[in-house]
């Protein structure tokens, strides 16, 4: 018991809670949408589950549920296999596999009685509700939060690149990002989506523009590499806590500018900067309460001054006068249209992404997660910002990889019916029956690849 309240208070703890209440969330609403529809026609539903109450994709092997009741003609109830949940829908070739009912004359409450659009309609439920709410939750953090994002012209003296890839690949710390395969890029945060598909990069460097060609294989580095964030903005150094005996006279909030003579704006100058001046008093020029001020301080042997620095909030940036953001508030009414727009360019951003994961030259099958990739997306602190965030984005991948055409998803059905109302033929059951079970089957066999490629990670270290 002491060990799962540990974990619960832990990092992982924090990240493993956020993932389980987004996915089942997600999957609670994405299996209500199917819901909705099936009832809105007259059509029986006869489980509506969160997680499986079998072996999946197996539908005869260890068939119990954790906790179920029934109302009316539905069963409702928590299965035991957190990997998805799912709908029972009377007279429908499901993952259940109910072959059974289906060899009985067609009912009127039947998923086959009903028109095509109809059914089509059914199996589109759980994507059109995943879409909504990922537009819904957008809307709600813009009118909420708003957004702030800071401008490339902000940054007069270029970005820091925080990762050795970035080093390999050519950038310097100073370098200015004029724009990425041609396109001009008005804000920090385009950077790293622009250039996981760059091609050419555009810079500027000591008042000179270059052009850096990227490698085929640049998200395969980035996996490979373990890295997720390869610049950053530069930021000045900012004193968070002094250690106690450290014998600088500094105090919460002094901003360090400079060194002897050598002037230190941003902290990725501190650390050459005192590796050079180990062991000497020096001077130290800081601005306290925005008042200039210099201090003399001992430098250890180890090259540094006693001090923790902390991550300036974008606040106390604009405080400082180092950067001034955007910053652009939602009415309610207003923050509807750009939840749209917003959803609509995290789908593109996605859909970009799985096309990368085609092309076995960008290494991007590498990226290819289960559960544990999923769960690392979320921060080890619990932030109700990102959290929503994120759960908007995993609606937005959840639509999308249901609607790929492959039987047993959303999308495979989908296929078949647009088959049906194009050609006027219905597909049999017989057939449905044996593409479900070829789909599941893929279905598997991907599952155990994706969450395969996470333990590979964990004891690749």
């Amino acid at each position: 018991m002491q060990l799962l309240n540990i974990l619960l208070l832990s990092g992982v703890g924090i990240k493993i809670a956020q993932f389980v209440a987004a996915l089942s969330l997600l999957i609670l609403l994405h299996e209500f949408g199917h819901f909705f529809f099936a009832r809105l026609f007259k059509t029986r539903v006869e489980k509506f589950y969160l997680f499986f109450d079998f072996l999946f994709p197996f539908p005869s092997v260890l068939n119990f549920s954790l906790f179920k009741k029934k109302s009316g003609d539905t069963e409702y109830g928590l299965g035991w296999f957190p990997l998805g949940g799912y709908v029972k829908i009377a007279g429908m070739v499901d993952e259940s596999m109910d072959k059974e009912q289906l060899e009985q004359p067609a009912q009127p409450w039947e998923f086959r009685s009903k028109k095509a659009w109809q059914r089509l309609l059914i199996m589109l439920g759980g994507i059109i509700v995943n879409v909504v709410l990922a537009i819904f939750i957008y809307a709600l953090v813009l009118f909420v939060y708003g957004e702030k994002k800071l401008p490339l012209a902000q940054m007069k003296d270029g970005i820091f690149v925080a990762d050795s890839i970035g080093y390999k690949l050519g950038f310097q710390t100073g370098d200015r990002i004029i724009s990425i395969n041609g396109k001009p890029l008005r804000y920090f945060d385009e950077v790293m989506p622009e250039l996981l598909y760059a091609q050419t990069v555009k810079l500027e460097r000591d008042g000179k523009e270059l052009n850096l060609n990227m490698p085929v294989n640049f998200v395969e580095q980035l996996i490979d590499n373990k890295s997720r964030q390869i610049f950053m903005s530069r930021i000045p150094t900012v004193v968070g806590a002094v250690a106690e005996g450290s014998g600088a006279a500094l105090k919460k909030e002094d901003r360090i500018t400079g060194i002897n003579e050598i002037e230190t704006p941003y902290f990725d100058q501190i650390r050459p900067t005192l590796d050079s001046l180990k062991g000497r008093e020096v001077s130290l020029h800081i601005i306290r309460d925005n008042a200039p001020l210099t201090l003399t301080a001992q430098v250890s042997d180890t090259g540094t001054l006693g001090f923790i620095p902390q991550e300036p909030s974008a606040q106390l940036l604009e405080k400082m006068g180092v950067y001034q953001y955007d910053i652009r508030k939602y009415g309610f009414l207003e923050a509807f249209p750009a939840g749209v727009d917003m959803a609509i360019d995290k789908l593109s951003f996605y859909a970009k992404q799985f096309k990368l994961i085609f092309n076995p030259k960008t290494g991007a099958y590498k990226g290819v997660g289960g559960f544990a990739a999923m769960t690392n997306i979320f921060p080890d602190y619990w932030d109700w910002y990102v959290f929503w965030s994120i759960t908007a984005f995993l609606s937005i991948v959840l639509a999308f990889m249901n609607l790929l055409p492959i039987p047993g998803l959303d999308g495979g059905y989908v296929m078949f019916l647009l088959f049906e109302m194009i050609s006027g033929r219905k597909v049999s059951d017989r057939v449905m029956e044996k593409a479900t079970a070829v789909g599941l089957v893929l279905l598997l066999v991907l599952m155990v690849y994706a969450n395969g490629m996470d333990i590979f990670r964990i004891f690749k270290g």
